[in-house]
């Protein structure tokens, strides 16, 4: 006798979904997402204000997109996520209905009921598909967890009080307290 088989589903899936649900498409699942709180969504503003006015400031060709953007990660329809932030620089990847795979630089938010898939399912899936920086931003334990799948320097842990150096760029540095306050 067969086991049965679970169902695997596709971006018609995620675009049939009643409007207002949120969700992403991981391998075929889909993934339910909260709506976010205050503190994320003032966290997302400010880096996306700051990330966008230096790539500007320095006349830089990436993109920075915030959520819900979508993110195509394989190319294929069994996935697709929508980081907090997505830094694009490869302007071949970005068409109207989002970003066909990977972003250079991808950050993820943390909101309490979907961390295990930001520190698990979506950090394998960010650097098996080529993204190059992976930052997972936790508002409650106030530290930034910067992963540079690029250079393979590996982990590196920082506190919302600290310089944080963004490996894609040379000389970009964030402290999340000096941007939030």
């Amino acid at each position: 006798m067969a086991l049965p088989q679970e169902k695997l589903f596709t971006t018609e899936d995620i675009y049939a979904l009643p409007d207002g649900r949120r969700a992403e498409l991981i391998d075929g699942r889909i993934y339910d997402m909260a709506p976010p709180n205050t503190i994320h969504q003032r966290i997302s503003s400010a880096l996306h204000v700051a990330i966008y006015q230096y790539v500007k400031s320095n006349h830089g060709t990436c993109e920075v997109f915030a959520a819900p953007f979508a993110v195509f990660l394989n190319k294929d329809n069994r996935t697709y996520v929508e980081p907090d932030i997505s830094v694009i620089c490869d302007k071949d990847k970005i068409d109207d209905m989002g970003c066909n795979g990977a972003p250079d630089w991808v950050i993820e938010i943390v909101s309490p009921s979907d961390s295990h898939r930001d520190y698990g399912i979506k950090l394998f899936k960010y650097r098996t598909a080529g993204v190059r920086e992976y930052w997972i931003v936790n508002p409650v334990t106030r530290t930034v967890t910067v992963y540079d799948f690029e250079n393979e320097s590996g982990t590196n842990q920082y506190t919302f009080d600290d310089a944080i150096p963004v490996r894609i760029y040379n000389d970009l540095v964030i402290c999340m307290t000096k941007l939030l306050s």
